[in-house]
């Protein structure tokens, strides 16, 4: 039970079924923000990819993906997909979408090697997007600018919200922190990654901690970031703070994708230069792909900070032990 926090005096405001009509108001509202903000198009994605296609995320290269055979394909095996970060950027050329223009879908994974507890579900759902950028604007400025973009959505949709529920009080500050992964290991040396965040988080009330899945000075990195899709110069997370259960919540990863340059170097340092052979590295090392910037949000992540949810379960349907579900039922946490 040591992952499973219970908020002193915790009772949500809402039953499960005004529950799920506010899930579809702050979906609905946070799509349409982001969509408005970033100049997207919703698309259709898959569900699963082949994996000889190099088209699946490796996130931290040790999950395990779920897998199955097609029988009509001769038993040709399939992956749920984890993200669609690769996939993406090969829509974004596949389509037709030129620089300033981009895309967005709704991604479901399932991630069978999670350790769930309030925040982490074997389900993932989450708005996965792509936008396509010009080689000149592979900086911090154009990161800077876009996640200020995402966050005016974020902001945009708290307000509605919390007009909607009179429960809800506005949480998010004016602006967001910008600080690097290497400045917040030096601000708080003795603190594990996850309590830098929450230290800074608490402060600065919404942060974007950047350069994640590089080596630190301290020999250790902040996160594992797979090797082939952010740039680690360039990429980064959202992180707000969420009083309901005391810590600092990641709403989204996002960042500049790699070149054929960015791309090499990482590969090498993973140590999986195997990796370009598979068709998408390939094509990006020779240059066939346009260069990207995009990310994740989660979507029950931000319908349970919207709804000041205790545990994430509340807002989508998953499959917890039974410790947990019962647990939760004397706690007056009410899993879908």
């Amino acid at each position: 039970m040591e992952h499973l926090i219970i908020p002193d005096g915790y009772r949500s405001p809402l039953t499960i079924r005004e529950t799920e009509v506010a899930i579809k108001e702050v979906k609905d509202h946070f799509e349409r923000a982001l969509a408005k903000s970033l100049h997207l198009t919703r698309v259709s994605a898959p569900l699963f990819v082949r994996p000889e296609s190099g088209l699946n995320d490796n996130l931290n290269g040790v999950e395990r993906p779920v897998s199955f055979g097609i029988r009509e394909q001769d038993e040709a095996e399939a992956e749920i997909v984890h993200s669609l970060a690769k996939w993406k950027r090969h829509a974004l050329k596949h389509y037709g979408f030129h620089s300033g223009e981009g895309l967005y879908t709704d991604m479901s994974a399932i991630r069978r090697d999670e350790d769930t507890d309030n925040i982490h579900s074997l389900y993932v759902d989450q708005w996965d997007w792509e936008k396509v950028i010009s080689r000149e604007e592979r900086n911090m400025e154009t990161l800077e600018y876009t996640v200020r973009k995402v966050f005016s959505a974020l902001k945009e949709t708290e307000d509605f919200i919390s007009r909607r529920y009179n429960y809800i009080q506005p949480l998010l500050p004016e602006d967001i922190f910008f600080i690097t992964s290497q400045e917040l290991e030096d601000m708080y040396p003795d603190c594990t990654p996850k309590e830098r965040e929450n230290r800074i988080t608490k402060v600065k009330k919404a942060v974007f901690v950047s350069q994640i899945g590089k080596v630190l000075s301290s020999g250790q990195k902040h996160d594992g970031r797979a090797p082939d899709y952010d740039d680690w110069e360039l990429n980064g997370d959202i992180l707000v703070w969420y009083p309901v259960l005391n810590m600092g919540l990641e709403i989204s990863s996002m960042g500049i994708r790699v070149d054929e340059e960015s791309l090499s170097r990482q590969l090498k340092l993973a140590g999986c230069e195997e990796r370009a052979g598979l068709p998408f590295q390939k094509a990006l090392l020779n240059r066939e792909l346009p260069y990207t910037i995009g990310g994740g949000i989660g979507q029950s992540r931000i319908c349970m900070y919207y709804l000041r949810k205790a545990h994430i379960g509340e807002v989508q349907a998953s499959i917890w032990p039974e410790n947990v579900l019962s647990t939760a039922r004397e706690q007056g946490i009410q899993l879908l």
